[in-house]
């Protein structure tokens, strides 16, 4: 081998390594992020709630980093949700459906994609379900459904209030009709929740689609979202090819949405404690106004029952 050709093979080496790029795994372990201005690092962007200071762009934040948002930094008690068995369908594509759990647990520290929390928001007490979107996604299936499930019951237990800060892409496809059945569930579970006049906000974070927004992300007696999150059942590319035509830049923003009426407020991060005590504060003043009413009327019609009979 002669000097040129040593020359060249180096090169080649260096070009390769200058290329190469970096693995998933590589980023998230890094000190470092990237936002508007390029790389940023980790530990500025959590002083500031991880919310770009520049751009102010809502990075995904997990859902113990949330509950420390709203109630307060180890302020709150983690509910033990139920985990039923896992791959109830046998399902294999490029990964069995067991490996990519026992990955994503691995990742995340979790057993599901959900966490549900206990705690004080302005002194009123709430139970909050909160999703990790590196749990595959924050896709929803069977073991998602009882998690919420858990919560909502914790809620009416304890009467408290119910918080949903949702996100993910949809029903998880390894579970076919048994997460679609999770649709359904958790609207039924939301439907009694409102029986015993206890508040529901739904706090919309990015991103939130496809049928997490068809169900239980859209059922709230308040919708909150954080600025600039993507809120969508079908993707833009999608509706743009069937409609053919073009499309608002900021289609599926919470600031478009809210614009169509799906929500109601849009609320920086370090606002959202804040916002939502004053919020609950007045829905459940409103809610136990409600239920006196409701307590004299049944003591009224049982009084004419008496006086008929």
């Amino acid at each position: 081998m002669n000097w040129i050709t040593k020359i060249i093979k180096a090169g080649e080496k260096i070009k390769t390594a200058l290329h190469k790029r970096a693995t998933r795994e590589e980023i998230s372990k890094s000190d470092w992020t990237s936002c508007c201005k390029g790389p940023i690092l980790k530990k500025d962007l959590e002083k500031n709630l991880w919310v770009c200071p520049d751009c102010y762009k809502h990075h995904r934040i997990k859902p113990k980093q949330r509950f420390n948002i709203l109630f307060g930094k180890n302020n709150y008690e983690i509910l033990k949700t139920p985990i039923p068995n896992d791959d109830p369908l046998n399902w294999t594509d490029s990964k069995s459906y067991k490996e990519r759990l026992k990955n994503a647990r691995k990742k995340t520290g979790l057993d599901c994609g959900m966490m549900v929390a206990y705690g004080n928001i302005n002194n009123i007490k709430v139970t909050v379900v909160a999703s990790d979107f590196d749990f595959l996604g924050a896709s929803m299936a069977s073991a998602e459904g009882e998690a919420f499930l858990y919560g909502i019951q914790h809620a009416i237990e304890n009467q408290t209030s119910f918080i949903c800060v949702s996100a993910g892409g949809g029903m998880r496809m390894m579970e076919s009709l048994i997460s679609l059945s999770q649709m359904t569930r958790t609207t039924l579970a939301i439907n009694e929740l409102k029986n015993k006049n206890l508040p529901y906000l739904v706090l919309i974070t990015d991103p939130t689609a496809g049928g997490i927004t068809a169900s239980y992300a859209m059922l709230g007696d308040i919708h909150i979202a954080e600025p600039g999150s993507l809120i969508a059942f079908a993707g833009k590319r999608v509706i743009q090819g069937t409609v053919k035509e073009e499309l608002p830049e900021n289609f599926q923003t919470s600031e478009y949405v809210q614009k169509t009426g799906f929500v109601d407020l849009i609320v920086e991060r370090k606002d959202l404690a804040e916002k939502i005590g004053t919020l609950l504060s007045i829905l459940l003043k409103k809610n136990s106004a409600i239920s006196t009413e409701e307590n004299e009327t049944s003591e009224d019609n049982q009084s004419l029952t008496k006086a008929a009979s």
